[in-house]
């Protein structure tokens, strides 16, 4: 509702804090709908997406923006969540949480997503063109934020990398920034034919689109990245999907390794964090077959799947960037 109405938008183009009837005027609401809007705003406030001020008795309130809206709620914000929020709220995402009780009490392997849709997460994405279209966007504006984490706190892990694969990278947004910043990355994008067929050819000349399946093959390069990939999967798939990694990868002494960029639950550096770390861990367990993981569970992934070792060298907010050796 937040993001329909542009609540954070009509803030941020008045240029100060809005009074109630400010914003029941700029938002354009119904007479009807009106005397309703300081409930949604109350809300709002109290989970800090807003904050409120001049409430004495016989003040009207005020309403300002925090961080946390300007980031989230504003369609314009460059690295803004909203296009991933937007995605989560469609109702295509929501109705699966409906069937959550009734899976819980069956005895078979079907997630809630296909009891709502009658089938998978990534059908879905096939069949319903919008819904690609939504979660890609809500991918590439995700990616366009880990760009400059790259940049700004482990382009260490760049040196010396002549090639590069973005396995699942849909439209580009992460290999596209980082072969502007690392002129001599070349950037291999891997991912479905879906989403492999739309993508406009004008990023850099070191970046190429292969369309593919990341269970038969990954293109070799000196690394494989792996952003928001393994935790859409279980265990099992997890495995063969690290160990067409090593093959694509050459040794550890030859500079070969797989940069995993997830969550680990445990690392979170506040409440804030370990929140979304379990709120995005209802999502896998509801949409997909994976799950956020520790770091025991990531270490025995890596180990089974082949690798001799791994590190964790940045925790990225919610984020982890965690580099794997063969």
């Amino acid at each position: 509702m937040a993001l329909d109405l542009g609540i954070a938008e009509a803030i941020d183009n008045h240029g100060i804090a809005m009074t109630l009837s400010q914003l029941q005027s700029t938002l354009s609401l119904p007479t009807t709908k009106k005397p309703h809007l300081h409930r949604l705003l109350r809300m709002l406030t109290h989970v800090g997406f807003l904050v409120e001020q001049g409430t004495g008795v016989g003040t009207e309130a005020i309403y300002d923006l925090t961080p946390m809206s300007c980031h989230v709620l504003r369609k314009e914000e460059t690295f803004n969540m909203f296009s991933l929020i937007q995605s989560q709220l469609d109702f295509i995402m929501v109705k699966p949480s409906l069937h959550l009780g009734d899976w819980f009490k069956q005895d078979d392997q079907q997630k809630p997503f296909e009891m709502a849709h009658s089938c998978s997460f990534w059908e879905m994405t096939n069949k319903n063109p919008n819904f690609n279209k939504m979660f890609n966007d809500a991918m590439e504006r995700t990616n366009r934020k880990y760009v400059n984490a790259f940049i700004n706190n482990v382009s260490d892990v760049f040196k010396g990398v002549h090639s590069l694969v973005d396995v699942g990278g849909g439209t580009g947004a992460l290999s596209k920034g980082i072969a502007e910043n690392f002129p001599h990355v070349e950037c291999t994008v891997l991912d479905l034919p879906q989403v492999i067929h739309s993508i406009p050819n004008d990023g850099p000349v070191s970046v190429k689109f292969v369309s593919g399946d990341m269970f038969t093959f990954i293109p070799p390069a000196d690394v494989v990245v792996l952003k928001w990939i393994l935790h859409d999967w279980c265990d099992e798939d997890c495995i063969k999907i690290l160990r067409r990694c090593k093959e694509a990868i050459p040794s550890n002494e030859a500079g070969g390794k797989v940069i995993v960029i997830e969550k680990v639950i445990g690392t979170a550096s506040t409440e804030a964090c370990h929140e979304t770390h379990l709120l995005n861990d209802m999502l896998m367990l509801t949409a997909f077959t994976g799950t956020e993981r520790d770091e025991l569970q990531w270490k025995k992934l890596f180990s089974d799947a082949g690798f001799s070792s791994y590190q964790i060298i940045l925790a990225m907010g919610t984020e982890s960037v965690i580099e794997i050796y063969s």
